[in-house]
């Protein structure tokens, strides 16, 4: 398929790249030439502009770090919306608010353009290697049309719903996601406050009903206080946003991920919202005097 792909970051250079090594032709964008740059050394075309990305698509795949930004980028003037040829498919892979993703449906529905929200799940790491989990909300027909596009960069995909689905799936993910890193810091804070080597009593954890992803994957770095990004604190707090922006909408209760969000939100207070994700063992250290 022609491919315009917009926003070449940590996550969508290596996704485009897996399009280009699987036979598709992509044209891509971003505001940083450098990022263009590095698609174009992997096979792939740079364009100038959001509009030259767009103009010859099958298919236009968004990977963008916020709704403001899919709003300028897909709604605005000489954006997708504006220069897609009628019957291309959109799929916002960026994490946003559900209610953007619809809106964006339903302006993109005027204009004969098919959308879908498809969310991923995986970071730098999955995106790099492949194996992203993608949540994706809009029509089965649409979804079907463009799973050989994700079947390039993703392990999981599924479709959860209709539009806005996919964004209410991320949430989910993200909430369980920040929930978990707060409670491996903790038992790590326990167990060496307790004279235990925290990096054994994790092993066996990691064999227990405690196992989980995170566990299988970071526990070495967070002994080792190593939080080079893979998924920034900064991008975990807009996302624990979204959680909780999303239960307002559906008027459900979820004390424990409001208490996440603040301890991810101290983070970024503490001057740590470049690090990764799991650096919340930052925060617990820090509440504990053993900084």
């Amino acid at each position: 398929m022609n491919v315009g792909f917009i926003g070449l970051g940590i996550m969508g250079t290596p996704m485009a790249a897996h399009l280009v090594a699987a036979g598709h032709t992509v044209s891509g964008y971003d505001v940083v030439p450098e990022a263009v740059g590095k698609l174009e050394a992997a096979g792939g075309r740079a364009a100038s502009s959001v509009a030259d990305a767009v103009a010859d698509a099958d298919v236009v795949i968004t990977m963008l770090p916020n709704h403001p930004h899919v709003e300028e980028v897909v709604l605005g003037a000489g954006g997708v919306l504006d220069t897609a040829k009628p019957g291309t498919l959109l799929a916002d892979m960026s994490t946003i608010r559900p209610e953007t993703s619809i809106a964006v449906a339903n302006a993109a529905r005027e204009k004969d353009i098919r959308v879908l929200d498809a969310p991923v799940s995986g970071g730098e790491a999955g995106a790099r290697q492949g194996t992203l989990s993608i949540m994706v909300g809009g029509d089965e027909a649409d979804f079907a049309a463009a799973s050989p596009l994700f079947e390039a960069f993703g392990a999981t995909i599924v479709h959860v719903g209709p539009h806005g689905a996919g964004q209410v799936v991320k949430a989910a993910n993200q909430l369980v996601v920040g929930g978990i890193y707060a409670l491996v810091g903790e038992a790590i804070v326990l167990m060496e406050g307790s004279g235990v080597d925290a990096g054994t009593g994790l092993d066996v954890l990691a064999g227990g009903l405690a196992a989980n992803r995170i566990l299988d994957l970071k526990r070495e770095s967070m002994v080792a206080r190593r939080f080079e990004p893979g998924f920034r604190i900064d991008l975990h707090h807009k996302d624990m946003s979204i959680a909780l922006a999303a239960a307002r909408q559906a008027e459900v209760s979820l004390p424990m991920t409001g208490l996440v969000a603040q301890l991810i939100a101290a983070a970024r207070a503490m001057g740590h919202g470049s690090l990764d994700h799991s650096a919340l063992l930052k925060v617990t250290e820090e509440l504990s005097g053993r900084a």
